[in-house]
């Protein structure tokens, strides 16, 4: 008989499958080095330091605990700002300049890109088929390009829908939207209670959100096939979901303020916007975010994010992974640092006992840790990881990340900044097209469209 443990692992694994990005070598074109896998400690006794950069909350943490506990290998980690607000440029720039740190964080969705520029190394050699086996399948397929192993995932990132009870109350909702039509509904009627007071907002600076709808929407941006990229960003699909937010954004019923920006904050902490939609990882950061608004405790919830049916479905909202340079030396104890941050109770506490993560981990069997670990009482107790848990089990399968998301997000993000001076949502998603395709074939990349 399994262990409620093990049938726990096993439900997410069955439930949440994705289906493996079954990439060819040709189709990420540079691919990165093969790199090298010599980490052992020093032969002077002396531990073998790696460095590390990240943004994640808690991960100063980690390395601490990290360091504290073991001596044949050491942390030395630097804060760098999010990718989609630097982190990837400087990660990318320091690889061109040969000075990229040993370990550093990346995203799902960016993961394709740095390997087709060859800036992370293959780490198929470190990383045991014992290893992979301990994490969500889907996660394990997104870091595997090529059939080799590039990264080591941290989490995953099933959707959810963060919002003010209170301000429903007020409004007279007595409970969340389970469609995107009552999603709608809300919003007038939050603007009714409170002419001040949207539901949400629409950020232009982070094309992520918009990816994750269009996914949990049953889009493919992405499909690798042979020695072809089909790329459909402007799918039927993708429309449904670009349709339905510019209304929202032409009818003033949603925010358009920059993601984590002091505008967003301050129109949380004054109630202006009552609603977040986010991802797993959002509890942690919409949390810290207010943690100098007592006032702001005990009034937020969790729920499954909206669906077009009202039957669960979800996309995933960032998620990260540890990827190692191209030019590392100590592949093998940066692997290890990673091993323990990922699959152990040790690595999971410190990073959520910080507060400021409410991350889902990738190890499924370390959920029970990261929710004993965190704290709900900013959500007045809820059972937020089981909100997270079920909406893992709703994402869509099938999903791939393309080679060239940074010209992807640009090109769209461009558009989106000017959504207030006449630009339109479909016409960002039309530049996001028109620019990823021309960037593949200058990769020469085959492309069909």
């Amino acid at each position: 008989m399994s262990t409620p443990r093990t049938s726990g692992r096993r439900a997410v694994r069955l439930t949440a499958a994705l289906t493996a990005s079954a990439l060819s070598a040709s189709l990420l074109a540079a691919c990165g080095s093969s790199g090298s896998s010599d980490a052992a400690p020093a032969s002077d006794g002396r531990p073998v330091t790696i460095t590390f950069w990240a943004w994640a909350k808690g991960t100063k943490e980690v390395v601490d605990a990290f360091n504290a506990s073991h001596k044949d290998v050491q942390v030395k980690f630097e804060q760098i700002p999010s990718g989609v607000a630097g982190g990837y440029a400087k990660i990318s720039d320091a690889s061109k300049a040969g000075n990229a740190p040993d370990l550093f964080n990346v995203e799902y969705a960016a993961l394709p890109d740095f390997v087709s520029q060859g800036a992370v190394q293959d780490i198929t050699k470190v990383v045991s088929a014992d290893l992979k086996a301990k994490y969500l399948p889907q996660a394990v397929q997104l870091t595997t390009l090529a059939k080799s192993t590039w990264a080591i995932p941290l989490d995953a990132a099933p959707q959810a829908f963060f919002y003010r009870k209170d301000l429903f109350e007020k409004a007279g909702i007595t409970t969340p939207p389970k469609t995107w039509d009552e999603y709608r509904d809300d919003a007038l009627k939050l603007k009714a209670a409170d002419p001040n007071t949207r539901i949400g907002t629409f950020l232009p600076d982070d094309p992520s959100t918009f990816a994750a709808l269009s996914w949990q929407a049953g889009a493919h941006w992405f499909t690798g096939l042979d020695d072809t990229w089909n790329v459909d960003i402007n799918s039927t699909q993708t429309k449904r979901v670009t349709d339905y937010w510019q209304k929202l954004v032409s009818d003033d019923l949603v925010r358009l303020q920059p993601s984590f920006s002091q505008q967003w904050t301050a129109s949380l902490q004054k109630g202006e916007t009552a609603g977040y939609l986010g991802a797993a990882w959002g509890g942690g950061v919409l949390k810290s975010t207010l943690a100098g608004s007592p006032d702001s405790f005990g009034k937020w919830a969790v729920a499954p994010i909206p669906t077009w049916d009202g039957r669960p479905a979800s996309g995933m909202l960032g998620g990260s992974t540890f990827a190692v340079s191209k030019n590392s030396k100590k592949a093998k104890a940066a692997v290890e640092f990673a091993t323990w941050a990922t699959t152990t109770p040790e690595g999971i506490q410190a990073r959520i006992a910080s507060g400021t993560s409410s991350m889902f981990p990738a190890d499924p069997d370390l959920i029970p840790t990261a929710k004993a670990a965190f704290k709900t009482d900013f959500y007045g107790g809820q059972d937020i990881y089981a909100v997270f848990t079920d909406a893992s089990k709703s994402i869509k399968q099938d999903w791939q990340w393309g080679p060239a998301m940074g010209i992807t997000n640009n090109s769209m993000k461009d558009i989106f900044g000017k959504l207030n001076q006449g630009g339109t949502i479909q016409a960002a998603v039309e530049a996001a097209q028109q620019g990823t395709v021309a960037e593949l074939k200058n990769r020469g990349l085959k492309v069909a469209q």
